[in-house]
């Protein structure tokens, strides 16, 4: 429900906007129809709804449209259903429904007051829900009578019609029969038969009334004089009764006990009785409801009314019998009786107010309606008099009733005047003397500490409203009203006797009356009502009864202060000279002879009276001259106190002079200390605080909390008054806490007590005359004198030891030891802010105060001693003060902040001052203040006092001292450098927004000395991503993430992707001109809007949303549409500004380009708008501008892009530097907006797969999974906006992380929301560094905990960092990968992020939750935590996680740095120095990582075995644990070769039972386990099968001589029959899958002997067989596709047959001739090397036979299209069919390239490979693709003579020239791959003829007929390079020719990179060799293939090592000798050129 009333507040402020919310939600409520045609039972969404739209409809000022009082009006009608308990939900109780209609009717009511036309619909169903309502007579009748009573609270409109048919309803139906006492004639008879009646007077005033009865108002006869007087004679009589009252009698309500009155109050008691309350309960909601219709509408039935008004007056008159009955009279007793008088007083309370408004609508002549008036007064007088007197008086419902009565009577009074206020204020005096006698709350002496009872309440606001009428309307009877009761108060009656009762001391009714009077004195706030009263008060303090010590004393003393405090100049001197006189002699009379017999009453008058008036009086007096006055005499009075306490030998002063210290507080909290003093008040300010340290009465100093003592009397126990001082340091506070406030706040508006600026220590005799004059010889004062030194060294914290003071004076060390005491408790009490002013500045500052002493020239060196040690003193304490304040938020945080930034700003200022000490002191202070709290270095005020201020305050008189100004220039130059430097190397960002506004400031107020002086200093500071010299150590500014925030926050449009270093003050010239120029922009057009009076705007879009794929964005930004028309010129630009980001965000939605400039120029302007409108502190478009702000702060983050980032970066740091107070608001928006990017999965927390990189590029042939489609935007770029925006953040958490509490906690709420899910985190390889940036924010953020102001949060903290490490290690779950940014600075900055996140993380100091709990143990005393008991929820045993948690630290550190070492090698792969973290660790600590990984997570422990794939202590606890938690480890495939071995196989492991539940591997680890070595084992044959039936056959067909292959040990055939399948899913998986089987297929050579195995032979037998199995699959379509598509080939295959008997000079038109005879069947044949190529002809004229010997290879050139692309994008593509040659070493060569692309292309790798297409379609035979655009270096030579060098040149252009320079990086892209290629192959044969060039430059390896352990003639390994480097070669890679060059490095770091990308898939490269192994293929043929293969990726070797031996074989292929002779060779011998 309270969502619901949430969103219905939110739809009423703007209906417009969420229309389709409101129509929802009318949506939801009870249709009348439908409820009626159904059940009849609504549920509570119906309800909760109804309520919903009534509450809109209460507070809406519009409404879209007649919906929501539809169905308000259908809920009306359905008001008569809802009395039946059916009707109600089930879960409805009689308090639900209740509450239901209260809320409905209240909002109902406040609706209809809205809508006039809905009150009007709402009308027309009142009478018939009340009469339906009244008359229900179902079971149960609670739910009618709810609805009554809600409506009695909250009345509907009614129609006017309805009004008097209503009235009559109820009065038949609910107004049952008025049941009166007996007639007055009956009565009176009882009493003439009965004397004991006339005794009582009240019973002769209750006759004389009913004798009066007149029966109707026509009635009314004689005249209002007859009605007057007898008021008057009946106030007579009470006055009478108010006098017995006063003199201690009582007035008794009811009668004697005679026999006939008896009876008649038997009867009345009985007629009352037989009243039911059930009747009384509807009688009180009749009365209720006919006083609302009267108020509604007007009665047109006079004889209606007629009779409402006889009724009423009927149930007054029976009041004073009702109210006067005793509880013993009745015949019921307890809740029951209760109940019932309750019931009746409500009725009568309601029956008063329908009496009321019956009055006004009287149609009689003037002289009737006067007498009736009159006659409705004297009611209501009795009534409220039996009111008073009666039993019930203390009952809640009887005080509002007398309430009700009074308020009509001075409504009666106010509303006729005249006769009417006079009756009324005679009658009120006797009320008012009654209810004082009737009040005994308030006679005891704190008599203001309570309240009146609300009887005397009542009376005192009746009394005030008619005095409030009287006074300007009939003066004189108001003065006799108030006179009278202030002359009561001297009255001296005889006290009543009977009962031989003790006299009272006071009466009660004196005491009260006193309270009242002045009470009435305050609230009428008069001097003339003041005039009146008070003289009656002095008089009987100084001559009356009050004169001497006593309660009335006391009381009137009271009164006095009160009125006092109203600050009317005479009564206020006059009371004040009075209680003045009074203290000084309560003091005088201490110590004599008589103050020994002193009543308790005259303490209680000096220690609580006295003290406490002179407190009210300094606490509400307003007028300055009074508050001037009044302080000068308190001071005064203090003075005087002093001395003469301290005269009283053996008392202590500070009982007397301590009551005073809260009055003295209070007067002094206007006054300013900084101002001039006059001397006189100076020297009593002095003598203060002299008595205070002399009394001991300050606060003790030291920080020994000790319980208060309650004050005492005297200081025996402490011996001597001397002592007091040394205590008063230390010790326990003596005195009440009361005093050390009140001292405090003293504190705050003391002057500094320099009494004379030449010599400020007084003469001893002006400072002995404050001491004791009668111990001013002697011993005594000596010892004193050594005590206060031993104090006052004490005070000073030992700074100045107490031998060090013997020179000064005992009166000089208390006076000291006074300034001590004032200049410390200054900073204790409040942070050393003084009193005076509105806005803090500089002058604020209590320093200003402390520094003051030190001005005085010429002081003894124990003085100045004393002095500075006071200084450093009140340091300490302001510090103490702050520190303690730490975590303080809100209105506590301000002032924190304001105050440390006042003295900051003052000690700044103060580095100017003259006197070089206080320079010195000043730098000092300054430096430990800035340490302590750096966010100083971040304030804009302190900022401006440091930069501009360094002239300020110097005199013109030393304008010309050199050489002081060369000192202040050189010390503030100093300070200035180190202020800057500190604060940029912790917030870069901030702090350059900072100091650009300060330039732009400096601008503006043209001060060209301080610019000067700035831009002196700024030159020099240089900041950037290399080493930054400003500052040692590591800082936040180190981090990449930051400093890259800071590039961009200068505005300096540095290209982040490359390495920078800007200066801090040309940046910030140029941002500062350009945010200058952009606030001139807004500035000149708002003056030009407003000179021309406007101007007119364009047709505005009318919606701000921002597309359906923004929902967040969409209902969080755009609340309401902008207007468009002619408006004010905010509005007019706020709406262009928000249109124009909107279409930024919109066209980042589609996919577009945001145009950076437009972009950054709109959010710059935007920007200075917003500010602008924060100058002019405008209130208006408060919306507007908050959208605004949020779209600022969110179109950055939507965008996702650097670009955008970076302008984000900038404009946020502009909007918190210009404009502190929206730091909270810019922080929340853009932590909602980064939470949002964790929703959507953006960036850093693209989680999903396909946005991982590598691992997601690579599936399924290197990596498990489905393959899936890339993402549409590049990941990388959202993960270095990402980045940009975390170095903002960070950048802010250093300035706010001492802080502000709340923005710390809004940082914290993006943490929380961060490491929530750990899988929330992007595994992008790219993301390393901005991840791990992330985490040590984190933890940042929790080491706050140990600094106070998130103290309370710690274990929330502790919560955090757990999941902050846990996450941590989550990244290491996955295998590491690389990845290649064209950043050059990119992969330094990841490894510097995570090298810095190690560093933090060892020098992270432990805070354990363990330590915690063993900490709160020692504090709370106890031991409850013993042993196993210390339990978490979370963390479980508190020892063990201890434990844990460092294991989990541990193993984190030694992934982090080795993935630190790791990345350093990536981003330096030519740095041949080797990393250091190869420590010796030992077996069990490789153990017990694996076991803390395990237990976080298993893929952690996988990981750590494939980082260190040689550790076998690792591997095989690793294994045992994958073994023993098989269940949990299902999910990973990487797991498998850990228990699927070829061991296990053997012994049919129970283990390989889980294979069947396993998650699919990738496909090359699936092939492993096709190999012999895993037997065919049926568990394993099955999972593998179903791995590869789980991936398309498309992707499978990669790996098809893989997959032939298998055939041979395919047993069971369970591959054949995977293969059939896949055969029948895929047709081209089918064509490529018979082609390889031909190509395996054997064609025995006549005369040629082959020696095969049976194995061989069975393999051989199987593979037609398959390929017939295959063929029968077809479908009809297959098998057409089929025989069209091989028959085509086989016919261009077997032109080379034709050929061959041909002459060489006929070849090429023998194969034109074959060719036109070939035709074309179909549009669906491809390319049996390309499927995805289809062949749509063939070129006749390109065939070209080949040289071979005894072969004739040809070359076709076929027209081909892409498959999925455009259909007449026709290209060439030329291939050559080979006879008699085996291409399936080639095939199995080029798929180890085409891996090897795969991965560089996944990481991001520039290098280049072309895997050419190569297929065998038979025996030796076989379709090779050819390299497009390519010749042969042979080629090359046959043409020019150069080497490439220069063929380049020719090709190409000079050296230098843009096509040179890129045809080079080809060529170096191109060589490094196939060199990372070549040294894992190792081709030979690499002559020329073997090397193509593309029109690129680029380097392309063909003919790989010669691998792995094979080489040209007899493998003689002539080439004996791992790759082929000649030296024309080397001349393009390596111009310096010695291995020097940029672009050799280049090549050599692409080879290193590359070969590390290769080695982390070695598996999969070798296990795609392995299963061919079998195969025959001539490089299988010798040796160790697979082993030689495997120590070439050495993966023994770190990252490090293998970096370096890949620089090794670079080097060593250099130019060598082999590679040059064999060149050569080939010359020689086949012609080829070299």
């Amino acid at each position: 429900m309270e969502a619901l009333i949430e969103l219905s507040d939110l739809i009423a402020r703007n209906p417009a906007q969420f229309a389709d919310k409101l129509a929802w939600i009318c949506g939801r409520c009870p249709q009348y129809e439908a409820v009626l045609a159904g059940s009849r039972r609504v549920s509570r969404s119906h309800l909760n709804a109804v309520l919903a739209v009534a509450r809109f409809l209460s507070k809406s000022e519009a409404v879209p449209d007649n919906r929501p009082c539809s169905v308000i009006i259908d809920f009306l009608r359905l008001i008569p259903s809802s009395f039946d308990v059916k009707f109600w939900p089930q879960s409805f109780n009689n308090d639900a429904i209740a509450s239901f209609f209260t809320d409905f009717f209240d909002y109902l009511s406040k609706g209809t007051d809205l809508w006039p036309d809905f009150a009007a619909e709402v009308a027309a169903f009142t009478r018939d829900n009340v009469v339906a309502a009244v008359g229900y007579s179902g079971d149960k009748t609670a739910n009618s009578r709810a609805f009554l009573v809600a409506i009695s609270q909250n009345f509907p409109p009614v129609l006017q019609s309805d009004g008097d048919t209503l009235v009559i309803y109820l009065l038949e139906q609910l107004a049952f029969p008025v049941l009166l006492p007996p007639s007055p004639r009956e009565q009176m008879q009882i009493n003439s038969e009965t004397s004991s009646a006339q005794s009582s007077p009240m019973s002769v005033n209750a006759n004389n009334y009913h004798g009066n009865e007149i029966s109707s108002p026509n009635e009314v006869s004689g005249s209002s004089s007859g009605v007057a007087s007898r008021l008057v004679d009946d106030t007579a009589s009470a006055s009478s009764r108010a006098s017995v009252a006063m003199n201690g009698g009582n007035i008794v309500g009811g009668y004697s006990n005679g026999g006939g009155v008896a009876a008649m109050f038997r009867q009345q008691v009985a007629s009352f009785e037989e009243e039911s309350v059930e009747n009384l309960e509807k009688q009180e909601i009749a009365y209720r409801l006919i006083t609302h219709i009267l108020d509604k509408v007007q009665i047109d039935d006079s004889k209606l009314l007629e009779q409402v008004r006889l009724l009423a007056r009927k149930q007054v008159q029976s009041m004073p019998a009702f109210l006067k009955i005793r509880k013993r009279d009745w015949n019921e007793h307890g809740p029951t009786l209760k109940a019932r008088i309750n019931a009746k007083l409500a009725v009568y309370q309601a029956i008063t107010r329908l009496k009321m408004k019956s009055l006004p609508s009287l149609d009689l002549d003037g002289k009737a309606v006067k007498k009736f008036w009159l006659e409705t007064l004297a009611l209501f007088t009795e009534a409220a008099e039996a009111c008073l007197v009666s039993v019930w008086r203390k009952l809640r419902m009887c005080e509002d009733l007398f309430s009700a009565l009074l308020t009509g009577m001075t409504q009666i009074a106010v509303n006729k005047g005249g006769q009417q206020m006079r009756v009324l204020l005679i009658r009120l005096k006797h009320l008012v003397l009654i209810a004082c006698a009737q009040d005994y709350n308030l006679q005891q002496a704190d008599a203001w500490a309570s309240s009146h009872g609300p009887m005397v309440e009542s009376v005192m606001k009746a009394s005030c409203e008619v005095i409030e009428f009287g006074w300007s309307k009939d003066r004189a009877p108001i003065d006799t009203f108030i006179n009278g009761l202030a002359g009561s108060v001297r009255e001296r009656n005889d006290y009543d006797e009977q009962g031989g009762k003790e006299k009272l001391a006071v009466p009660v009714v004196q005491l009260n009356l006193i309270r009242l009077l002045a009470d009435l004195s305050v609230a009428i706030s008069k001097s003339e009502v003041v005039d009146m009263i008070l003289p009656n008060f002095i008089e009987s303090l100084e001559e009356g009864d009050a004169s001497t010590p006593g309660l009335l004393r006391i009381r009137l003393l009271d009164a006095v202060s009160h009125i006092a405090s109203l600050g009317f100049e005479k009564s206020f001197r006059e009371t004040v000279v009075l209680m003045t006189r009074s203290y000084l002699n309560k003091l005088s009379s201490l110590g004599s002879a008589e103050s020994k017999t002193l009543a308790p009453e005259a303490t209680t008058e000096r220690v609580e009276t006295l003290p406490a008036g002179f407190l009210l009086i300094a606490s509400r007096l307003t007028s300055s001259k009074l508050r001037s006055d009044f302080r000068h005499r308190l001071l005064s009075l203090c003075s005087d106190v002093g001395l003469a306490a301290e005269s009283k030998s053996g008392r202590s002063g500070a009982d007397f002079l301590g009551p005073l210290l809260p009055a003295v507080a209070e007067i002094c909290t206007d006054f300013n200390p900084s101002i001039d003093v006059e001397p006189s008040l100076l020297k009593l300010f002095r003598n203060l605080w002299f008595y205070i340290a002399l009394f001991g009465l300050a606060p003790p100093l030291q920080n020994t909390q000790m319980p208060n003592k309650s004050m005492s009397s005297s200081l025996n126990s402490m011996g001597s008054i001397s002592s007091i001082p040394l205590q008063a340091v230390g010790g326990p506070y003596m005195w009440n806490a009361q005093w050390s406030a009140a001292v405090q706040k003293i504190a705050q508006g003391t002057p500094p007590l320099v009494v004379s600026s030449v010599k400020w220590l007084e003469d001893e005799l002006e400072l002995n005359a404050l001491h004791n004059p009668g111990s001013g010889t002697g011993s005594g004062n000596e010892k004193a004198a050594v005590t206060h030194r031993a104090a006052l060294s004490a005070a000073l914290g030992g700074r100045v030891d107490v031998g060090g003071l013997s020179t000064i004076s005992g009166v000089k060390a208390t006076y000291l030891l006074a300034v001590a005491f004032l200049e410390i408790i200054r900073f204790s009490s409040n942070g050393g802010i003084l009193n005076g002013s509105d806005t803090l500045t500089s002058s604020s500052s209590a320093f200003r105060c402390v520094f003051e002493y030190l001005k005085t020239p010429n002081l003894m060196p124990a003085v100045s001693q004393c002095l500075t040690a006071i200084v450093h003193r009140a340091f300490e304490t302001a510090v103490s003060w702050l520190e303690d304040r730490i975590s303080d938020t809100g209105l506590g945080a301000v002032t924190r902040d304001s105050s440390l930034c006042v003295h900051t700003c003052f000690l700044i200022k103060s580095m100017s001052e003259r006197e070089e000490c206080i320079r010195e002191i000043a730098v000092n202070l300054l430096i430990q203040l800035r340490d302590k709290f750096p966010q100083v270095l971040w304030n804009s005020s302190c900022l401006d006092s440091l930069l501009f201020s360094v002239d300020d305050g110097s005199s013109s008189a030393l304008v010309n001292d050199p050489a002081w100004i060369a000192a202040v220039r050189s010390l503030y130059q100093r300070v200035v450098r180190e202020w800057i430097i500190k604060s940029l190397s912790y917030a870069p960002c901030t702090t350059q927004g900072l100091l650009q506004e300060r330039l732009c400031k400096a601008n503006t107020w043209q001060r060209s000395r301080p610019a000067t002086d700035v831009i002196s200093l700024l030159s020099e500071i240089r900041i950037g991503t290399g080493k930054n010299d400003c500052w040692t150590g590591i800082r936040t500014a180190n981090l990449p993430s930051v400093m890259a925030a800071a590039a961009a926050a200068s505005g300096a449009n540095l290209k982040l992707t490359e390495p920078f270093n800007f200066e801090v003050l040309s940046t910030g010239i140029v941002s500062a001109t350009a945010k200058c120029n952009h606030a001139g922009e807004i500035t000149g057009m708002r003056n030009l809007f407003n000179s021309i009076g406007g101007f007119q705007t364009g047709n505005a879009a009318q919606g701000f949303g921002l597309g359906f794929g923004i929902q967040r964005l969409k209902s969080g930004v755009f609340t309401q549409q902008m207007p468009a028309e002619t408006d004010s010129f905010d509005k007019v630009v706020l709406t262009k500004f928000i249109q124009q980001l909107q279409q930024f965000v919109n066209v980042a939605e589609k996919g577009g380009e945001v145009d950076k400039t437009l972009f950054r120029q709109t959010c710059s302007q935007a920007t200075a708008f917003l500010l602008s409108n924060m100058d002019l502190d405008s209130k208006s478009n408060i919306d507007g501008f908050s959208q605004l702000l949020r779209l600022l702060c969110w179109c950055p983050a939507y965008i996702s892009t650097a670009d955008a980032m970076e302008t984000g970066v900038f404009i946020w740091t502009w909007l918190v530097s210009a404009a502190p107070t929206l730091g909270s608001l810019v922080l929340a928006e853009l932590v909602d907006a980064w939470l949002w990017t964790i929703d959507t999965k953006r960036g850093l927390f693209a989680s999903e797969e396909r946005y991982s990189g590598p691992a997601a590029r690579l599936r399924p042939h290197l990596a498990p999974g489905e393959p899936e489609a890339q993402p549409e935007s590049d990941p990388v770029e959202q993960i270095v906006a990402h980045r940009l925006w975390l170095g903002f953040f960070l950048d802010r958490f250093e300035v706010i992380r001492h802080s502000n509490v709340e923005q710390l906690l809004l940082l914290g709420r993006m943490l929380q929301g961060t490491t929530k899910l750990p899988w929330n985190f992007s595994r992008h390889p790219a993301a390393t560094g901005t991840f791990f940036t992330v985490m040590l924010l984190g933890l940042k953020f929790c080491s706050c905990q140990s600094q106070g102001n998130l103290f309370k949060f710690r274990a929330g903290l502790q919560l955090l960092e757990d999941r902050i490490l846990r996450a941590s290690l989550g990244w290491f779950a996955y295998e590491p990968e690389w990845y290649e940014m064209k950043d050059m600075n990119f992969s330094q900055s990841e490894a510097q992020s995570v090298s810095i996140f190690v560093h933090y993380l060892q020098n992270e100091r432990v805070d354990s939750p363990q330590s915690d709990l063993k900490g709160s143990e020692r504090e709370n005393g106890s031991s409850l935590f013993k042993g196993n008991d210390k339990y978490h929820p979370v963390w479980g045993a508190m020892e063990n996680y201890a434990v844990g948690r460092e294991k989990r630290k541990q193993l984190l550190l030694m992934l982090c740095q080795h993935e630190t070492d790791r990345l350093e090698v990536w981003a330096q792969p030519t740095n041949s120095k080797e990393s250091g973290f190869r420590l010796k660790i030992s077996s069990d600590r490789w153990i017990e990582y694996a076991r803390t990984a395990f237990s976080v997570d298993p893929r952690i422990a996988l990981s750590l075995v494939s980082r260190f794939r040689t550790n076998p202590h690792m591997k095989a606890e690793v294994t045992q644990l994958i073994q023993s938690h098989i269940l949990d480890v299902r999910t990973l495939p990487e797991a498998l070769p850990y228990f699927v071995t070829p061991k296990a196989v053997d012994e049919n492991s129970v283990l390989l039972q889980q294979l069947p539940h396993w998650a699919a591997c990738s496909i090359t680890q699936a092939l492993e386990f096709l190999t012999p070595a895993y037997k065919g084992h049926p568990r394993v044959m099955a999972y593998v099968l179903r791995v590869l039936e789980s991936y398309p056959p498309e992707r499978v067909t990669f790996f098809m001589p893989q997959l032939v292959q298998a055939l041979r040990y395919d047993d069971g055939r369970l591959v054949e029959g995977y293969l059939l399948r896949a055969a029948q899913r895929s047709d081209v998986f089918a064509h490529i899958l018979i082609w390889h089987l031909q190509g395996e297929t054997c064609a025995s050579e006549p005369g040629k002997e082959t020696l095969v195995s049976v194995k061989n032979n069975n393999f051989q037998a199987m593979l037609p067989v398959v390929r017939e199995h295959i063929i029968d699959g077809f479908t009809p379509k297959a098998l057409d596709l089929f025989k069209r598509e091989f028959d085509f080939f086989d016919k261009v295959t077997s032109i080379s047959g034709v050929l061959f008997p041909l002459p060489k000079e006929e070849r090429r038109a023998g194969i034109r001739r074959e060719l036109e005879k070939i035709e074309m069947e179909g549009v669906d044949l491809y390319l049996p090397t390309a499927p995805n190529k289809l062949v749509r002809g063939i070129q006749v004229d390109s065939g070209i036979p080949l040289q071979s010997a005894a072969k004739v290879p040809i070359m076709i050139t076929f027209n081909v299209v892409d498959r999925e692309g455009d259909q007449n994008d026709i290209k060439p593509q030329a291939c050559i069919f080979k006879v008699g040659d085996d291409c399936r070493q080639d095939v199995l060569a080029l798929q180890v390239i085409s891996l090897l692309r795969d991965i560089f292309e996944a990481i991001g790798l520039n290098l280049y490979l072309f895997p050419y297409g190569v297929l065998p379609t038979g025996p030796e035979r076989g379709i090779i693709e050819v390299v497009p655009n390519t010749r042969s270096r042979s080629q090359m030579g046959e043409t020019t003579d150069g080497g490439l060098y220069e063929i380049f040149q020719q090709d190409y252009g000079p050296v230098g020239s843009p096509s040179f320079e890129a045809a080079r990086e080809n060529f170096i892209i191109s060589s490094a791959g196939y060199a990372v290629a070549s040294l894992l192959l190792q081709p030979k044969d690499r002559h020329n003829g073997n090397l193509l060039f593309d029109n690129m430059g680029r380097l392309v390896h063909i003919d790989f007929g010669f691998i792995l352990e094979t080489s040209p003639g007899g493998n003689m390994r002539f080439e004996s390079a791992h790759f082929k480097l000649s030296h024309e070669m080397t001349q393009l890679l390596d111009p310096s020719g010695v291995m020097k060059s940029e672009t050799w490095n280049r090549f050599v770091r692409l080879c290193v990179k590359g070969y590390l990308a290769a080695r982390r898939h070695m598996d999969g490269i070798i296990n795609t060799v392995l299963l061919m192994v079998d195969s025959g293929l001539p490089c299988f043929s010798r040796g160790d293939p697979i082993g030689n293969l495997r120590k070439r990726f050495h993966p023994e070797m770190s990252e490090r090592e293998a970096a370096n031996f890949m620089i090794r074989t670079c080097t060593d292929a250099y130019n060598k000798w082999t590679t040059a002779g064999y060149d050569l060779i080939q010359y020689l011998q086949q012609g080829i050129e070299k």
